[in-house]
């Protein structure tokens, strides 16, 4: 087996950091195509993990409009990959999740007539706005093997008819939490003297490009009356910027920012809070490892984890400051999570999915 590994974003790296730590540079090369153009979210969480240095790493050129910028970024990563995938000739090219990376490479792969293996396959949100959905549906369906996540997914690929073999694995963002845990609260440099405090995360395109859909979110976080902490995405201060917002959230009492962070500290943050106010389809994910085990509330329209809903482990809240105000203050008397019960699997993910491309390739 010699398969090839592209990876460009946080999560990626994350959810692909228990296989690549399961394999080593006679089976495996790492491809990183550096998507956020930023070092504290790429190659910080690569380090941080113990990942091995990739062999490959690209540098993309940054332009100023965002939506010529997702396929100029694409387009960019096709012609380096390209070269690469060339000269190293995989059995399979190994991708995970929905980023302009995962298209690229599955795009690569497939004129380079390399079979395509997606982890994290058969999501679906049906919200076409997200440039996620656009991404996946498309990498789904020119996959030789698709790693679904859950029972739930696997239905939606066959719905689909889709052309390659499937297989329910669980999810390896539970394998990395198992994984690293321990270490994270070991590891991380922030120190909370409480554990009053909900955690929350704001990135997606479709709330924080909005002015007034990023305008209704933050009106319901400082209106709730808890204490909240904002771990921050580069792209949602510079539109909170942008749109004359920084200042007034900035010198709120009640809502505190923090930069971007590495995961361990996520971890930790994660593992102390009372529950999670998010956008992030991972951290919907990640909250229902038993080593974390935290209510989320889902500030999206849609959801492309469902089956954390279904389970109780999150609550689809949607972007009006009312309705997100009511849900705060509700779980604020009750945030538990009473079911013991995880959909993404048991920590095992990881190893499944390196025993079918070994019986494979």
């Amino acid at each position: 087996m010699k398969i090839a590994i592209v990876l460009g974003t946080r999560p990626e790296i994350i959810k692909l950091s228990p296989i690549i730590n399961k394999l080593n540079k006679k089976n495996s090369t790492i491809i990183f195509t550096g998507q956020h153009y930023n070092y504290n979210m790429g190659m910080k969480f690569i380090q941080e993990l113990g990942m091995r240095t990739p062999d490959y790493k690209m540098k993309l050129t940054k332009l100023q409009n965002t939506t010529t910028d997702r396929a100029t970024q694409t387009g960019e990563i096709i012609l380096k990959l390209a070269k690469i995938i060339s000269s190293i000739n995989p059995d399979t090219v190994v991708v995970q999740g929905d980023t302009n990376t995962v298209l690229a490479a599955a795009i690569t792969s497939i004129k380079c007539n390399i079979p395509v293996s997606h982890v994290e396959a058969g999501l679906r949100s049906y919200d076409w706005r997200m440039p996620e959905e656009h991404n996946r549906i498309a990498v789904d369906h020119i996959s030789e093997l698709l790693f679904a996540p859950t029972s739930y997914t696997k239905q939606i690929l066959e719905r689909e008819k889709v052309h390659g073999k499937i297989f329910v694995t669980g999810n390896t963002s539970i394998d990395a939490i198992k994984q690293n845990i321990k270490l994270a609260e070991k590891k991380s440099n922030i120190k909370v003297d409480s554990d009053d405090f909900v955690l929350a995360t704001l990135h997606r395109g479709e709330n924080v490009d909005n002015k007034e859909t990023l305008s209704s979110i933050f009106s319901g976080f400082l209106n709730s009356g808890a204490n909240i902490i904002l771990a921050t995405h580069p792209r949602t201060i510079r539109r909170l910027q942008e749109f004359g917002m920084y200042n007034k959230i900035k010198n709120s009492k009640t809502l505190s920012l923090l930069p971007a962070i590495g995961y361990f500290d996520m971890l930790h943050l994660m593992k102390k809070c009372k529950f999670i106010i998010t956008d992030s389809g991972s951290i919907q994910e990640e909250a229902t490892s038993p080593h974390i085990r935290k209510k989320v509330l889902i500030v999206r329209m849609t959801t492309d984890r469902p089956e954390s809903v279904k389970d109780g482990h999150s609550e689809l809240v949607g972007t009006r400051s009312q309705r997100i105000i009511k849900t705060i203050k509700e779980t604020m008397k009750n945030p538990k999570v009473s079911l013991h019960s995880n959909p993404y699997g048991k920590g095992s993910a990881s190893k499944k999915i390196i025993e079918i491309l070994r019986k494979t390739f």
